[in-house]
């Protein structure tokens, strides 16, 4: 199957840009690899890519977008604050860094990378990405591995309600309240290592949903991070993976095999604790 950019859906994020719920990661490729495996993805017809100033490879990823022939705006490209740039200036000055090596005027959407609560900046650092947003230098702005006590931190000290949340979510760690909370106040939830990392896809019960639709398990995790409606971007280098991973629209879990997906929650994460992280 070919999925064209139109199988893809969006979601509308609080301040009314559109994002388009299926994504390609470019964390941990190369940067030497990066044009080339982005320049796939937009072949094989994805619309929405996410680097960060920590993976080093946003000069590929816009080397890429340019190679592809694209119209910048037919692009949606996130990309998140590096952890030693926290503060009011230093989050202006890090995106300059970030547009210039990525060869853009704008990102579509900013994110803090980690809240780093031990710092006690990221109230100050929000400022500064209001000043951005204000500047139309981002699109929307946003967050990433916030937990409520940082997301209340923000609303008690600031104006602007973080258009996403990033956060590590997949069928072992499924975060029930803070997607709850991300309902309650209009925030929209990305999940990053959508599949832990591949850890979940030996999971017997994935393995008999992908039977039973006649999918990969990684297709049938995909396709549930859809329909709880989270907005995903799994991460390849492979060529094949990339195009696999993107056709998940030509069908459907039931009622029964979001339950069964459900009962799989261990609390187990791939990656820090947000509370603790230090950077």
């Amino acid at each position: 199957m070919t999925t064209t950019t139109a199988d893809v859906p969006t979601v509308e994020l609080n301040n009314g840009v559109r994002i388009p719920q299926f994504g390609f990661g470019v964390f941990q490729i190369p940067p030497e690899e990066t044009a080339r495996a982005v320049r796939t993805a937009l072949e094989a017809g994805y619309r929405h890519v996410d680097t960060a100033q920590m993976y080093r490879n946003e000069a590929g990823v816009g080397a890429g977008i340019a190679e592809a022939g694209l119209a910048r705006e037919d692009v949606f490209v996130t990309t998140k604050l590096a952890n030693d740039a926290h503060g009011h200036d230093n989050a202006i000055t890090a995106l300059e860094g970030s547009l210039r090596r990525l060869g853009f005027d704008y990102v579509d959407l900013y994110l803090i990378h980690w809240p780093l609560p031990h710092r006690g900046q990221f109230v100050r650092t929000w400022r500064g990405f209001e000043d951005i947003l204000r500047a139309g230098k981002a699109r929307a702005i946003g967050v990433s591995n916030f937990q409520p006590a940082h997301l209340d931190r923000l609303a008690e000290g600031t104006g602007t309600v973080p258009a996403v949340n990033q956060i590590e979510l997949h069928p072992a760690l499924q975060q029930p309240e803070l997607r709850a909370y991300h309902r309650e106040h209009g925030i929209a939830t990305e999940a990053w290592s959508p599949l832990a990392r591949a850890g979940v896809l030996d999971d017997p019960v994935l393995a008999g949903l992908a039977e039973k639709h006649g999918r990969t398990a990684a297709q049938v995790v995909l396709r549930w991070h859809l329909q709880l409606g989270n907005i995903v971007f799994p991460k390849s280098s492979s060529p094949d993976r990339i195009r696999q991973n993107i056709d998940v629209f030509g069908f459907e879990l039931d009622d029964e095999d979001m339950a069964a997906i459900g009962e799989l929650e261990a609390g187990r994460r791939t990656g820090p604790d947000p509370d603790t992280f230090t950077g």
